[in-house]
């Protein structure tokens, strides 16, 4: 059974004002590619598919964009395991297991083989077998969600803990508990292959510059010396800087793009690996993803930058880039310095401007008569340079609104 590790998508998500569904939608594909030309048969999504910040209507078109590019592949007989990370909202994760599970009641209980040919989303810790479609024999997949209360908390444990610290001490209690329930179920077999998918921060792995969009309270992290020893293979996720732990069938596929600046040197790809009837027959490939460049760009003079700016990048129309601009009232024209920046880096996600002030500080009195600006001069300043890019006419007609109501004010 060839079988595809794969995890973080983040589908919907944003980086500053840059929609980034073309970039991830065109990751999709190039794993659906990989998933047609290495034959594979499942395809493991470690959590973490939508993004916090995707819209509802963007969702849908989400499930949409999947069924177009996977359907060749679920036509085939290949079957896509998913399970939920800690950005997928879980009320809507909850409601899509419903609607399939009614759609398609199969495979309900612990232990059930599952038909082949759809997608199964595991909202909570699950476990199901899998046929491999040549040799017959089953597969095990054990299936563990992010570890949050609602999903691991039985009966009123959720309400037993008085602070953050001890709600993560519970989950990582409640997590291994699940596990090993699930590899004590009667339908188990420890001597058959087994397949662990997990989103969830596993102690000694590498993070990089941060986690992404949660910190290091807020995260749960739990112990994986086992996971060795109780799986064939461990496909984790949740982590996005790619690697193994302790042996390489136990690995963070990392996500399949570049999601921010502290991603901006990681390789992404997908892991492939094989399971025989005795288990893995050989160590896993690493199948890599082309990522969208991602990276900062300082300007502290303008006039020197700018043009040599152009020439070093004469093709970053597709580059994620995050800009911090210094400039010198009197010698530099902001407007036009953010104009020439935004034609050679259109898709800038974040900048920054400052004034350095080359004629150094004011000699006036601020506490004295004159001294200092007042209210009005203060806002009718900062609309200047908000507004500095935007059209004219709507320039004109939001400062003349100000106008009237720093007036009405006054």
């Amino acid at each position: 059974m060839k079988i595809l590790h794969t995890a973080d998508w983040h589908l919907g998500d944003r980086l500053g004002r840059i929609d980034r569904t073309a970039d991830l939608r065109a990751a999709v594909e190039r794993v659906a590619a990989h998933c047609r030309d290495q034959a594979v048969d499942v395809l493991l999504v470690a959590g973490d598919l939508f993004s916090e910040l995707a819209r509802p209507d963007g969702l849908r078109e989400t499930i949409r964009h999947w069924q177009d590019v996977f359907r060749p592949f679920l036509e085939s007989g290949g079957t896509i395991l998913t399970l939920t990370g800690n950005h997928d909202n879980e009320n809507f994760c909850q409601t899509l297991v419903s609607a399939m599970t009614l759609a398609s009641p199969a495979g309900g209980r612990p232990g059930d083989t599952v038909p082949p040919g759809r997608l199964y989303l595991a909202a909570d810790p699950t476990f199901v077998r899998l046929d491999d479609r040549l040799g017959g024999f089953p597969v095990q997949f054990v299936l563990m969600p992010y570890p949050t209360p609602s999903r691991y908390f039985k009966g009123d444990a959720a309400l037993k803990y008085g602070s953050p610290e001890e709600k993560n001490k519970l989950l990582v209690s409640a997590w291994a508990d699940a596990l090993r329930d699930l590899r004590a179920h009667p339908k188990y077999d420890p001597t058959a292959p087994a397949v662990l998918g997990a989103h969830v921060h596993v102690h000694g792995s590498s993070v990089g510059p941060s986690l992404f969009r949660i910190t290091e309270e807020e995260d749960v992290v739990v112990e994986g010396r086992d996971l060795p020893q109780q799986f064939d293979y461990a496909a984790l996720g949740h982590i996005h800087k790619p690697q193994w732990l302790g042996a390489n069938h136990v690995r963070y596929s990392g996500s399949i793009e570049r999601m921010d600046l502290g991603e901006r040197g990681d390789q992404k790809g997908v892991v492939l690996f094989e399971i025989g009837e005795n288990g893995r027959t050989d160590d896993p490939v690493v199948l890599p993803l082309p990522a969208t460049p991602v990276y900062e760009v300082l300007v502290t003079d303008p006039a020197a930058d700018i043009p040599r700016l152009k020439a070093e990048y004469p093709d970053a129309r597709a580059d994620l880039v995050k800009l911090d601009i210094r400039y010198t009232a009197g010698t530099d024209q902001l407007e036009e310095v953010l104009r020439d920046l935004d034609r050679i880096f259109p898709r800038w996600y974040s900048r920054d401007w400052k004034e350095v002030g080359a004629l150094g500080p004011t000699l006036a009195d601020p506490a004295g008569p004159g001294g200092g600006k007042g209210f009005a001069e203060t806002v009718r300043d900062y609309l200047g340079q908000e507004l500095i890019q935007h059209p004219e006419a709507d320039r004109r007609a939001i400062l003349d609104i100000a106008d009237g109501l720093l007036k009405d004010v006054e």
